[in-house]
């Protein structure tokens, strides 16, 4: 009977891995298509993974808690001889047809995984200057990886080199390096005493981990801050909160006024719903707000779609709805895909003042802080006791410059201050 392997899938724009954090069959058993198989995790997601055929688990190749990239092997499945080969013809029309023409070999080598593209771009190589050892010549993961251990990049300038070659001199290189340059090369290790406790670090965390030191390396932060005196906003709100959630079921929060407002800051200055792409940068037309919601263990940062068109009753059911996803483990794939702006709500746990990390690839983050009471000079001399709350944003400045970052930060404290009964409706 025909074997056919399952990769990993892309679940979600931007994923290049997945962590599979629990198998829901063994070796041996039988599962139909679309059956779910295994669950993974990744950046911006949990979900199921399905079958893509109808058989018999053959083997298990990734372990729990193992990270894959996508398009990598996680399990093999015993198929049905029919199926196999229906399933073997799509595969050859995929892989022999491209626009309705025949495709070469030489033609197959030029077609990237994720995962190749993704270390390509990490590294500057050069991939026309790689032979690869896949099938028809195409470069593999493994490829680039043993390129990058020899420390001999090709760029456009370089001979061609072989990953064979590469692996050799990879080799041959370890083994010249003495014992003692070996140990001072080796990353050091934190010893632990009596009464320390070792945590794991599972796959969401390493996702994460990974998530956060490519948005530092790859963007060039910068910060900035301003205060808004939301005292008007507050007594609004207050006014509220206890009918509406009598009427609605779920809370009217600070949150979901920020949210909207910062949704018509975006409308109104585009240049900060963008995202940098190398050689140019893309202004997005819809205005999808992330918003982070954190758990005991991990952070997930789904997303409100089309946040400009929708109202605070709009906003404020939506970011209840997305949490309790979180908290229940019921959050999908498409509530985490199409952000364009991140909002964080760093005041739920009393923060004054905090700079954030850009979401990758958007191009900045909102970090809404903590509403307190404070002493004010106003206009006319006096003093009073406002609540005031810090809006703090980090950009990324390939993209963005202070006086855009600016404008759109005092349009945001303009629309916040104006809150009010008189002009404002929640509906």
């Amino acid at each position: 009977m025909p074997v056919e392997q399952l990769t990993m899938p892309q679940l979600g724009e931007s994923v290049t891995e997945g962590t599979i954090s629990k198998w829901l069959v063994s070796v041996g058993d039988k599962v139909n298509k679309y059956d779910p198989i295994a669950e993974v995790m990744t950046d911006k997601v949990n979900a199921e993974v399905p079958s893509s055929f109808t058989g018999v688990i053959k083997q298990l190749v990734a372990e729990e808690g193992e990270t894959l990239a996508v398009g990598e092997i996680i399990c093999m499945i015993e198929t049905e001889p029919s199926e196999g080969k229906a399933e073997e013809k799509i595969e050859e029309a995929i892989q022999d047809t491209v626009n309705g023409e025949s495709t070469t070999e030489e033609e197959l080598k030029f077609r990237y995984s994720p995962a190749v593209l993704r270390l390509s771009q990490e590294h500057g190589i050069d991939l026309t200057q790689v032979k690869g050892s896949g099938k028809s010549g195409r470069i593999t993961r493994k490829d680039l990886q043993a390129i990058i251990e020899s420390g001999n990049i090709p760029t456009a300038t370089t001979p061609v080199i072989e990953a064979s070659t590469a692996k050799a001199a990879t080799a041959e290189m370890a083994n010249a390096v003495p014992i003692s340059e070996k140990t001072k090369a080796t990353p050091s290790v934190a010893q632990t005493v009596p009464g320390d406790i070792e945590i794991p670090v599972t796959g969401v965390r390493k996702t994460i981990a990974a998530n956060m030191v490519r948005s530092k390396q790859e963007i060039p932060h910068a910060w900035t801050m301003l205060e808004v005196d939301v005292t008007n906003l507050v007594a609004y709100r207050d006014s509220l909160k206890t009918e509406f959630k009598q009427r609605e079921g779920f809370n009217l929060t600070y949150f979901a006024f920020f949210v909207k407002a910062v949704a018509q800051g975006l409308k109104e200055f585009p240049q900060l719903n963008s995202t940098w792409a190398g050689d140019k940068i893309i202004q997005r037309k819809e205005i999808n707000v992330s918003i982070a919601v954190a758990t005991d263990t991990s952070l997930f940062v789904p997303v409100i779609k089309h946040a400009d068109e929708k109202t605070v009753k709009g906003i404020a059911r939506e970011i209840s709805e997305l949490a309790q996803k979180v908290r229940t483990g019921k959050l999908t794939v498409d509530d985490m895909q199409g952000g364009t702006f991140t909002v964080n709500n760093t005041g739920s746990f009393g923060s004054v003042q905090s700079m954030g990390i850009i979401n990758y690839p958007q191009a900045a983050i909102l970090q809404v802080e903590s509403i307190v009471k404070r002493p004010v000079v106003m206009n006319n001399g006096m003093i009073a006791v406002r609540d005031m709350v810090n809006l703090c944003l980090s950009l990324d400045h390939r993209v963005l410059d202070g006086l855009v970052c600016g404008r759109f930060l005092q349009r945001v404290k303009e629309i916040l201050e104006n809150i009010s009964k008189e002009t404002t409706s929640i509906y």
